[in-house]
């Protein structure tokens, strides 16, 4: 009986002991095969994309690289390699994304399965309106510009009419294509697609490029011509480049259609460097997404709509700057494309802007400020074109910045005791000023989390907790109810000055980028014609510098327009 007694338990116990940890190491090893077999999944998948970003980018950058030193052996050995040549090279780009474009239309898109997420967040309305707006002026230059060489047929080539017919197909493609998929998370086909997105954005990089190398020329010739016109007049004693005998051989003729054409194609020109970063910059949010899954509570459930309501001083003022801005462009237009213009004109065209950029200033600090004091969460789940905006704007921002440096040294050791120059060093200092506080005001404000008003999450609470209101007593629902309301109010009465300055403010800067762009857009570029930086730096050196920044600068003032719209509708 002993015997059996010990015998017994120390069976169980074996049978206990031998089938727990074969149990649990069972258990252990399934739980870590499952864990193994995910983790690896999602690594091959996180590889793969890393490899497809990497391959896409490495054509890119090839393209790129070589478009440039196209552009570069044009621009200073322009005999052996003409700008003919390089047309041909960018008809080439621009068919080979034609290609891509209508297979990614008709083929990958049409796919089962291919678009089962969209980013609420990427093609906003306003930047495809600008691909809209920018892509219509772009299309009206090539009109102009097939007419213009038309005319002047007998001494221009046919590559000149061929190129803009080109461009006119592939600007009306890309503008269909980014308006309707601008949004797409695309999940096949992810490395084709991949590479087909770069090589798009390599070709309106290399657009852009040439761009602004050909308004360089121009704006050289046309200022050396100017100054040639006024030392034939008696206004300037200086000498100047034998540049006529080379422009003189293919002058437009004396007739009203051709002047149309020339006038047409310089006042749209700036159009179409706008109109290649502003498709880099969507084509960018669309290449990020490729492959990209969206969680369902990443996708907001209403869109905050624009609304003009309790906004009273912000459009005032904004109108007001808006209205004296387009006085001092058309006076200084005005003034500047005569033969003698007066430094009167410079002295008015900075003033203008030494008022305007403080009061900017101001209220993108006082921004700031508040949005510190609301003591908000910030969004931090990931968003490429948030990523993108903060890029552009910091990037784009470097050309002004970069140009107002070289204006203060130049002045600071030539002469900056004299009122023009005195004007130009406080433009300079309070340009980059500006910059800098808008950029933070605006990167503040894009980073944080919507405003929901109270009652909304009252509402969704009431929703859940139905039942248990059924069951408690009037009192006490008039009482909870009363509560609520009490602190709705309070609640909306505290944060509503708040809301409204930051509206204020945010339509007021809106309004002042929106006139900042439209002057240096259609012709204003007192930096290189006051004469003061270009006679310190050089002809070509300022030449250089100024056409570098000031396309960034007026895509600056076009980008922040977009981020302050942001930043209103959100507030």
């Amino acid at each position: 009986m002993p015997g059996n007694k010990v015998s017994r338990p120390c069976h169980h116990c074996k049978s206990r002991s031998a089938s727990a940890p074969a149990d649990t190491s069972k258990i252990h090893y399934e739980k870590f095969w499952l864990y193994r077999h995910c983790s690896s999944v999602q690594q091959r998948d996180r590889q793969a994309q890393k490899a497809g970003q990497l391959f896409s980018g490495l054509l890119a950058m090839n393209v790129v690289f070589l478009g440039s030193a196209f552009i570069s052996s044009m621009i200073f050995n322009h005999v052996a390699i003409t700008l003919g040549d390089v047309w041909i090279l960018m008809s080439i780009l621009k068919v080979l994304c034609l290609f891509w474009i209508i297979y990614y239309l008709l083929g990958t898109s049409q796919q089962p399965h291919a678009v089962l997420y969209r980013d609420s967040h990427a093609g906003a309305i306003w930047i495809r309106g600008s691909v809209l707006l920018f892509g219509s002026c772009s299309i009206l230059l090539k009109v102009f510009q097939i007419g213009y060489s038309t005319v002047l047929i007998h001494c221009k080539s046919k590559v000149d009419i061929v190129f803009p017919s080109i461009g006119i197909v592939f600007i009306c493609t890309q503008a269909y294509f980014l308006w309707h998929h601008s949004k797409d998370c695309i999940q096949v086909q992810h490395n084709f697609t991949r590479c087909g997105l770069m090589l798009t954005i390599a070709t309106n990089l290399l657009l852009w490029l040439l761009a602004v190398t050909n308004d360089n020329l121009h704006m050289e010739i046309e200022s050396q011509l100017r100054e040639v016109e006024r030392r034939f007049a008696g206004k300037a004693p200086f000498s100047l480049p034998h540049l006529c005998n080379e422009t003189a051989l293919c002058t437009c003729p004396d007739t009203t259609i051709c002047k149309v054409f020339q006038k047409g194609y310089i006042l749209l020109y700036p159009f179409n460097t706008e109109y290649c970063l502003v498709c880099c910059s969507v084509l960018y949010v669309m290449w990020k997404n490729v492959g990209r899954r969206i969680s369902h509570h990443h996708v907001p459930h209403t869109k905050p709509k624009f609304k003009l309501q309790g906004v009273v001083f912000g459009p005032l003022l904004g109108a007001t700057a808006v209205i004296i801005g387009i006085c001092v462009f058309m006076m200084y237009q005005i003034q500047v494309t005569s033969l003698a213009p007066s430094r009167q004109v410079f002295v008015m065209y900075y003033s203008y802007y030494i008022v305007l950029l403080p009061l900017m200033s101001v209220g993108a600090v006082i921004g700031t400020v508040i949005h510190a004091l609301e003591k908000k969460e910030l969004d931090t789940l990931k968003n490429p074109t948030r990523s993108l905006d903060v890029i552009l704007l910091m990037g784009a921002a470097l050309g002004q910045i970069g140009m107002c440096y070289f204006s203060i040294v130049a002045l600071v050791a030539s002469d900056p005791r004299g009122l023009l120059n005195s004007l130009i060093l406080s433009y300079s200092v309070l340009l980059i000023f500006q910059n800098i506080t808008q950029n933070i005001f605006i990167i503040d404000g894009l980073h944080r989390q919507r405003f929901t008003l109270p009652g909304k999450e009252e509402d969704n609470k009431e929703e859940q907790n139905c039942e248990d209101q059924r069951r408690m007593s009037v009192l006490e629902l008039g009482q909870e109810l009363r509560k609520a309301s009490l602190s709705y109010i309070h609640s909306y009465s505290h944060l509503s000055w708040k809301r409204r300055v930051l509206r204020e403010i945010s339509f007021f800067l809106v309004l002042c980028n929106i006139i900042l762009w439209v002057m240096p857009t259609f012709g204003a570029h007192p930096v290189f014609e006051n004469g003061l930086e270009r006679s310190f730096y050089g002809y070509s050196t300022w030449f250089v510098i100024v056409n570098f920044g000031l396309p960034l600068g007026v895509f600056y003032r076009m980008h922040s327009v977009g981020g302050l719209l942001e930043v209103y509708v959100t507030a």
